[in-house]
């Protein structure tokens, strides 16, 4: 090679080097610099409301295993966050004397029990949720207190019945190993329900938005369905995390040395890249639905 290649093939690296950090100094800078744009309701969306007691019904889940109904229903209900903000309530015996119990993913009550009490009557766990449930299954499975339901949700490609991919097989497993429990998974069809939900109350289109629908609002949902009152406990308002007095809090009670609840929902809520959790934007629905469906928050309290 001449001496005269080689020189232009340096400038050309030099060129593509210059650019490229330019480009990683400009995403760096968007990234951490740009001011807080919320998500929330779009301003110009007439909003739609939705009888959520006549939406879609028990049609929507089909049992893992066996031909079990979802007939779930109770009168009274206390849905336990997973936030940080149930420590140190002293809430678990209130907890456990409610008809119903509604916990999230892999939510631990052992160890836990002053706070949010030991008895489940419903788990609503996220596809991403499952290997983890089912490494610990004395805490999670093998219960001995009634006959605890779990909804499985997530993509059906991932644990759709059609789709039998590893997933389905651990959750039908479980299922055919645990008889005390009654298992389910969400429809394709009532997947998309939600989806058409979450625009409905928002005027965002989950999708186009790069929005993830969270455990939070599956759970919320499936609650009105199945309750009469709803107690929750742990969930902050929507407007909590812009006080510039927020006491940093774990997001999760069960990781003291997990993320930081406000940080987590600001970063999801504002996020633009890839796909992001909408927290507050949720939070913004839920208490609008509390007007309409007897439920309310505690700890705090709003």
């Amino acid at each position: 090679m001449s001496l005269g290649q080689q020189s232009h093939r340096m400038v050309i690296f030099a060129a593509i080097f210059v650019l490229m950090t330019v480009l990683i100094l400009y995403n760096s800078n968007n990234g951490n610099d740009a001011p807080y744009a919320p998500f929330h309701v779009a301003t110009n969306h007439s909003l739609k409301t939705t009888d959520l007691k006549k939406w879609s019904g028990k049609d929507g889940y089909v049992p893992v295993y066996g031909n079990k109904n979802m007939t779930l229903h109770c009168h009274n209900c206390a849905l336990v966050t997973s936030s940080s903000h149930v420590l140190g309530t002293q809430a678990g015996e209130e907890i456990d004397h409610t008809e119903c119990v509604i916990r999230m993913n892999d939510a631990p009550t052992l160890g836990y029990e002053t706070d949010v009490g030991n008895r489940t009557s419903l788990r609503v766990v996220a596809h991403s949720s499952v290997f983890r449930v089912v490494r610990r299954p004395n805490e999670f499975l093998h219960r001995t207190d009634s006959n605890p339901v779990i909804i499985f949700w997530g993509p059906p490609n991932k644990i759709g019945k059609d789709a039998k991919g590893t997933l389905y097989r651990l959750i039908q497993r479980v299922s055919m190993t645990y008889s005390n429990l009654s298992c389910f998974t969400i429809t394709p069809s009532k997947m998309r329900r939600f989806d058409g939900l979450f625009h409905r109350e928002t005027g965002r289109d989950r999708q186009k938005s790069h929005s993830w629908l969270s455990t939070g609002w599956f759970t919320m949902v499936i609650a009105i369905e199945i309750c009469d009152n709803i107690k929750v406990y742990g969930m902050v308002p929507p407007n909590y995390c812009g006080k510039s007095a927020s006491k940093k809090m774990p997001y999760h009670y069960y990781k003291p040395r997990g993320p930081d609840e406000c940080v987590t929902y600001l970063q999801n809520e504002s996020g633009r890249r890839g796909n992001h959790h909408r927290f507050i934007t949720e939070k913004q629905v839920f208490a609008r639905w509390a007007k309409q469906y007897n439920i309310t928050f505690t700890h705090p309290k709003w």
